[in-house]
């Protein structure tokens, strides 16, 4: 079996935890140079690079991120075995990795997590948004649990992992007092014309979005292109044009944008994926979140979601 130098592999967790080379050499009273020796000594090992420089900065390349991540375990771990053998309460919290897609709403990815945290044994969350080709490299080497996103892993794929539906939610279209009062009266006729705030295309729900408006024949002005979905949300809060989100959060985005509903599309159904390893899931945090996802979170039967 290939051996790995833990020693170098702590100087580049201290380095990754500290944010420069100069900060971690003052915790480790080592010298700079001594730091970066090291460091490449262990990608020589590795037979990989862990960072890349950008101007006088140091970025992880994903290979570096993947080590942090192994690294960071097995330190945690580490320092438990040392309270356990010295007597020392160990705090039994369990560790879960979930992978956040950049696109999923953020009340959405709160809602989903928010279960999990309310077991009875303590769950630490480490959460990690990216793109979902980065989660799913992530995933194939076990350096995520979980992968929560509105795109399933398609076939096209060569990875062994497994879709795992949440649920799925038709859309709601928001707005300002001001504007829902004026787009509201004829909807969806109404929204010939009217101001939008869109995600770009690469996301699913705005191309479906797109595929509905074409087939009413709609064609709204598009005041612009916000991959990120609060501050879309933020944007539509000023009063800068309409814009849509899951049903399911159509409550919460009233209470804390201070905007109203204008109309419903139960046309579009955004679906809501967990993707794992296992074709049935089996850490407890992740089957927590999966079961109140389908029972609790995407049941539109419930009074708050009636018309009305």
């Amino acid at each position: 079996m290939e051996s790995l130098n833990l020693s170098h592999l702590y100087y580049f967790w201290t380095v990754v935890n500290e944010g420069t080379i100069a900060r971690a050499a003052e915790i480790l009273l080592l010298t700079p140079p001594t730091i970066s020796t090291q460091i490449r000594h262990l990608e020589r090992s590795l037979g990989a690079k862990l960072f890349s420089k950008s101007g006088r900065l140091l970025k992880l390349t994903d290979t570096g991120r993947t080590v942090y991540q192994y690294a960071d375990e097995i330190f945690v771990i580490g320092r438990e075995l040392m309270d356990a053998v010295k007597g020392r309460s160990v705090t039994g919290v369990k560790r879960i990795v979930v992978g956040v897609v950049n696109a999923l709403p953020k009340l959405i990815t709160y809602r989903l997590l928010e279960p999990a945290l309310k077991l009875p044994e303590k769950v630490k969350l480490i959460i990690r948004h990216d793109t979902f080709e980065v989660l799913l490299r992530e995933l194939a080497v076990h350096a995520i649990d979980v992968i929560l996103s509105d795109t399933p892993l398609t076939s096209v794929s060569k990875m062994r992992a497994f879709n795992h539906l949440l649920g799925e939610s038709p859309l709601s279209i928001m707005g300002t007092q001001t504007l829902a009062k004026a787009y509201r009266p004829q909807f969806p006729a109404s929204l010939e014309g009217a101001p939008f705030l869109l995600p770009s295309r690469q996301n699913s729900a705005r191309r479906e979005l797109d595929r509905w408006l074409e087939s009413h024949g709609l064609r709204p002005e598009i005041r612009g292109e916000i991959d990120d979905s609060a501050l879309l949300k933020v944007f539509g809060q000023s009063g800068e044009g309409l814009f849509a989100v899951p049903t399911v959060i159509e409550q919460d985005v009233c209470r804390q944008y201070d905007v109203e509903t204008v109309g419903r599309i139960e046309g579009i159904r955004e679906q809501f994926f967990a993707i794992a390893g296992d074709r049935k899931l089996k850490n407890p945090a992740v089957v927590a979140i999966s079961n109140a996802a389908r029972h609790q979170l995407f049941d539109l039967s419930k009074p708050e979601f009636s018309e009305g």
